[in-house]
């Protein structure tokens, strides 16, 4: 999966040793959002220095990460882990359909346009019966 956005945070570095394999590890966490009408935030995780520093991951750089999800249960709660394997640096894409700062164009419909009934996915709207009819439903 991967995600295109604009870094809004860099949390800090966490570190450790596995008490299993008593390895040494390192991990951060960076907030990315993701553009949009409703913008999206989201958190993920680089694990390994190596990653860390091959990334190099800046506050407000524009990325598109591409990323695995997993979840993991701890005391009978499930949590998400979010980790990036990738990371590419990049324009973040204008959001589709919005329209330019100055506004639309003259004539021009922000709507796409309805498709015609051969195509549509739903029956057209039935009319409703007549004063006589057993469905006296307002609606």
């Amino acid at each position: 999966m991967e995600l295109t956005g604009r870094i809004i945070a860099v949390l800090a570095a966490q570190s450790g040793v596995s008490a299993r394999t008593g390895n040494s590890w390192m991990s951060q966490d960076y907030v990315i959002e993701v553009p949009g009408q409703y913008p999206k935030r989201c958190v993920f995780r680089v694990f390994g220095e190596d990653r860390i520093k091959q990334f190099n991951i800046q506050m407000n750089e524009d990325v598109t990460i591409q990323f695995d999800i997993d979840a993991h249960e701890y005391q009978g709660r499930w949590f998400n882990d979010i980790r990036a394997y990738n990371v590419v640096r990049g324009q973040v894409p204008p959001v589709a359909g919005a329209a330019p700062v100055a506004g639309i164009a003259p004539g021009a419909s922000p709507f796409p346009p309805a498709p015609d009934a051969a195509t549509s996915p739903f029956p057209p709207a039935q009319e409703p019966a007549g004063e006589g009819s057993a469905d006296d439903l307002p609606f």
